[in-house]
């Protein structure tokens, strides 16, 4: 199949594939004599792996490690341990930030702008210098 057929079949761009092969998480793929791309069915499933995974949060450092252990004949679960724990914990750090910024928000709107010759407390807020942690 071409690249265009590809990227149809496993619901990307064409230019992700092309990025996908730069970074080498896509084998090259084998030309015909007019130059054109042939890619299989395995190609495609690779891509699909590809996508879901990056949906998920992995970065391509983590996709290369992910696509090494699954083209390995069998995948122990404790491979996959350090991979998916650090991937747990890093969502965590992020689900605590968002939940502190939401609370700094919300603060903030609770605040009434009564002062009309004041800033409200959310604009007033943003525009001070950021405080060192």
């Amino acid at each position: 199949m071409t690249i265009g057929e590809l990227a149809r079949s496993a619901g990307v761009r064409i230019s992700t594939l092309r990025f996908y092969e730069r970074r080498g998480l896509l084998r090259a793929a084998a030309r015909s004599a007019a130059g054109y791309r042939h890619f299989t069915a395995d190609d495609v499933a690779r891509v699909r792996f590809l996508r879901r995974a990056q949906e998920l949060g992995f970065s391509l450092a983590e996709l290369a490690v992910l696509l090494a252990l699954s083209s390995q004949r069998t995948v122990r679960r404790r491979d996959l341990a350090g991979v998916g724990s650090s991937k747990l914990a890093e969502i965590d750090r992020r689900i605590a930030d968002l939940r502190r910024m939401r609370r700094a928000i919300a603060g903030l709107l609770a605040q009434p702008c009564i002062d009309l010759e004041a800033a409200c407390p959310i604009i007033a807020a943003l525009a001070e210098p950021p405080r060192r942690r």
